[in-house]
């Protein structure tokens, strides 16, 4: 389960995530010259002390510990100089988190995980300022029966989170080995993940991508910032197709090569096109389009319609940890975004003149 720390949720959005990259412990050792062969298994819990033999173990399953970039089993013994590499998902925090019945749309569910679609507005995970009425708050309670969910804790859970103002998919694991098995598929980036988002402005392209490392705002702490110059952050990459173009607003969907913090929001506003009401990244206020009173008023009625950003967790693909099916899940726009959609189509085609403006 992932370590949120004391960062503000608004850190944490649809990108990251991861759904993201960023929220995965990797371990690197280089084994010592004189190392004696052992197990990979005892070898890694005797160093990683905060971490569980079955944790370990499930991660080997998985394929999650590499030994000089390659999968190994339980049994391999490790060999003086050679590189080892475990990929987990951070342990749960030691913060207890209490079951609240909180109603839960749930595509699909199994033994191992469960696919649910997250409306806007809900915080997935507590933390300062929201103690409860979380999505994890509601999944505690959900899955209170699994023996894997002790004292109130959620043991395993979110691979990826999307933050409050973001709708959409989220995978939830419901067992060590899933846990593992997805970090995993996070970490390689097999996993295929489209979002869709209005943005402001119009496109000469009909796609594109964007590459710009990814790295905390120098004065802003809960921004993120891009740096195309790539000498700083992490490597980033976004791509984009217009769906519809709508005057002043375009409708996109976003591919995810990377799962950094932000990045869509982020990749968005550096080109020039940040997303609808997004307050964060200066999508809040008219960014394209007329001085028109009647226009200046349409945009505020539209952001009223959806008090949010316009970014929704539109589709995820991915290959089941036990069966090796490869699943794909899909979720409409929500109500609030295609009501904006509709009425930006409906601008377009009655758009007033300067004199009925």
């Amino acid at each position: 389960m992932t370590d949120y720390t004391d960062a503000p949720e608004e850190l944490f959005d649809a990108e990251a995530a991861n759904e993201q990259d960023d929220l995965f412990e990797h371990h690197r050792l280089s084994v010592d010259k004189g190392q004696q062969m052992v197990r990979i298994d005892k070898f890694l819990f005797d160093r990683l002390p905060a971490t569980s033999r079955n944790r370990i173990q499930n991660a080997v399953k998985a394929g999650s510990v590499l030994v000089d970039s390659r999968p190994v089993k339980a049994s391999y013994k490790v060999k003086p100089g050679e590189v080892i590499q475990v990929i987990l998902a951070y342990p749960p925090r030691d913060t207890t988190i209490y079951p609240e019945n909180i109603p839960l749309n749930i595509l699909f569910e199994d033994e191992e995980l469960l696919i649910l679609n997250k409306p806007p507005g809900l915080v997935v995970h507590p933390g300062h300022g929201n103690p409860n009425g979380t999505l994890v708050n509601g999944l505690v309670y959900h899955l209170s029966n699994l023996p894997t969910y002790r004292n109130g804790e959620i043991r395993p859970g979110l691979v990826h989170r999307i933050d409050k103002d973001t709708s959409g998919l989220l995978v939830i694991a419901k067992s060590e080995y899933a846990m593992s098995h997805l970090a995993k598929q996070f970490f390689d980036h097999s996993i295929d993940r489209t979002y869709c988002a209005l943005v402001w402005g119009d496109f000469d392209e009909d796609e594109g991508t964007v590459n710009a490392h990814i790295d905390r705002h120098p004065q802003d702490r809960i921004k993120m910032a891009a740096y195309p110059e790539g000498n700083k952050g992490k490597h980033a990459i976004t791509h984009y197709k217009v769906l519809d173009r709508l005057g002043y607003v375009s409708l996109l969907q976003y591919k995810l090569e990377t799962g950094r913090t932000h990045q869509i929001r982020v990749h968005s506003a550096h080109i020039g096109h940040p997303i609808f009401n997004d307050s964060t990244y200066g999508g809040n206020r008219v960014v394209k389009g007329t001085t028109f009173n009647k226009y200046k008023q349409f945009v505020e009625n539209c952001f009223q319609i959806m008090p949010r950003m316009a970014l929704h967790a539109q589709s995820l693909g991915f290959t089941h940890p036990t069966t090796g099916e490869r699943l794909l899940f899909e979720s409409p726009l929500p109500d609030d975004i295609q009501q904006v959609v509709e009425k930006w189509r409906h601008y377009i085609k009655f758009k007033p003149t300067e004199e009925e403006a």
